[in-house]
């Protein structure tokens, strides 16, 4: 997953690269005022999306098997503590129950 990250964050920084040197040297018009970086960054990132989406294909494909291999353990997880508190409570009502005849019992042979 951090190879896919770094690499995307590697595609914007290298459009990031083109793009300004496009704007400084007059091909590409300059932003409005002093908003010249946002105006790179943004092209920039509407450059480095598709050019991502094509260029890492695989790489995005191994970090979703990743993504849900974690997630499918953390759900396996979750299942394995929700069946061991339902035996828990179930243990606790059965102790709970046989309190409650043992006390019947007891006032009943009482009275």
């Amino acid at each position: 997953m951090l190879r896919y990250t770094l690499m995307r964050l590697g595609i914007f920084v290298g459009c990031f690269v083109v793009v300004s040197g496009l704007v400084y040297s007059g091909v590409v018009p300059r932003g409005l005022g002093d908003s010249n970086i946002m105006w790179v960054a943004l092209l920039a990132l509407v450059l480095s999306a598709p050019i991502s989406f094509v260029l890492l294909r695989k790489e995005r494909d191994r970090a979703s098997v990743q993504v849900v291999a974690k997630v499918d353990r953390m759900k396996a997880n979750i299942d394995a503590n929700r069946s061991q508190e339902d035996v828990e409570d179930d243990a606790t009502r059965t102790q709970g129950h046989g309190q409650a005849q043992g006390q019947a019992q007891a006032q009943g042979q009482a009275s």
